[in-house]
């Protein structure tokens, strides 16, 4: 038989979302079960936005402003930044995706963490790049002395996730501040920020503050996490104005939809009750990390809206023991879990699967 697709994703491994909750309910034979396996955001849609939608369902006959042109004017006003230096797409990883479109040939090497967003290898086989994993420190952080080393006169681009999706770790101003001077001025740096919002540590530094000027970085966002468009996939980029017109050019045409435009919108002036909510997550982020270190987890310091324990071996194990509970976590075996953080209740709920899980373990 004619092959009729590309032999080498045969060994690709697929993107693997949150396990659907109706689903695990049914089989359990509950009346609800609870998931923490996609970093959302629990509070549902901010005020505003379920009108903006409604409203802009009305002309969902027409085309969307392909140019979102007052998406980005007004994006560019929050962050000081002007707007042909911003790009919008379907979520951040679809960006991530036109970025390798605009950047690489096959045989280009995309320089990662590992592991970090599990989207990043994905992305670099669909647009025929080489994908360069430089493996987590003991700390469940990236090594960028090691990434900067494994740079090549191949590497075209380098992906730094900060918080780093899925263990939630974070890096600081002055090892950045090394790495970036480090990096050949012909290599494309994307630091990926789509927890920003939930960081905390003063020493995190806010990429489009501190980087945003530097011809040779793209710094990532997405409104699905924080501003709670995760169903709407919305998410920019900010880039020099050089590169986000090149990058353009390889936009799917009309792939910021109009409905994703007005929420976006609509969340934007709710910034007040985003960092509420961020505050929300934030608490019950510390909670969750001292509990599962009562319970012996080495879980390390998240900055994110999700928590990282580092099991190992014992990772499928906890993960189905806590869906025998009817809680739905993101295992990466045989690596770690990742559990986001949700309301207080639902995180009592995992926090009973868990010791429920490690007391029988």
């Amino acid at each position: 038989m004619t092959r009729l697709t590309r032999a080498d994703l045969d060994v690709l491994p697929n993107y693997v979302p949150g396990r659907n909750v109706a689903d695990l309910a049914r089989e359990l034979g509950i009346s609800e079960a609870v998931k923490l396996a996609s970093n959302e955001v629990p509070y549902g849609p901010l005020p505003g936005v379920v009108e903006a939608v409604t409203e802009a369902v009305r002309s969902v006959h027409r085309y969307p402003d392909m140019g979102v042109v007052r998406l980005r004017e007004v994006i560019g006003e929050r962050f000081g930044v002007s707007p042909d230096r911003i790009v919008t797409g379907c979520g951040s990883v679809a960006l991530a995706e036109i970025l390798t479109k605009a950047t690489c040939l096959p045989g280009d090497e995309i320089v990662y963490s590992w592991r970090s967003f599990e989207a990043y290898p994905i992305i670099a086989a669909g647009g025929g790049a080489t994908s360069i994993r430089v493996p987590n420190t003991a700390a469940h952080g990236h090594d960028l002395a090691a990434m900067s080393d494994a740079v090549t006169d191949r590497t075209r681009m380098v992906f730094v996730c900060n918080p780093n999706n899925p263990t939630g770790t974070s890096l600081r101003k002055a090892e950045l501040d090394r790495f970036l001077d480090g990096v050949p001025s012909d290599v494309l740096v994307v630091l990926d920020e789509a927890y920003r919002e939930f960081v905390t540590d003063p020493d995190v530094p806010d990429a489009l503050e501190t980087y945003g000027d530097r011809p040779n970085v793209v710094v990532l966002r997405t409104m699905s996490k924080a501003w709670g468009l995760a169903g709407l996939r919305m998410g920019y980029l900010v880039a020099q104005p050089e590169v986000a017109a090149t990058i353009r050019k390889v936009v799917t045409p009309f792939s910021t939809s109009t409905v994703a435009q007005a929420a976006a919108l609509a969340a934007l002036e709710q910034e007040p009750e985003v960092k509420r909510r961020c505050s929300l997550v934030v608490a019950e982020r510390a909670r969750l990390t001292e509990a599962l270190r009562k319970l012996s987890v080495d879980v390390p310091d998240s900055q994110a809206n999700f928590v990282w324990l580092p099991l190992g071996d014992r990772t499928a194990a906890f993960a189905a023991a806590c869906e025998n509970q009817g809680v739905i976590v993101r295992a990466f075996h045989p690596e770690g879990v990742r559990v986001t953080v949700g309301t207080p209740e639902e995180n009592d709920l995992f926090l009973a699967a868990a010791e429920s899980a490690l007391t029988a373990a």
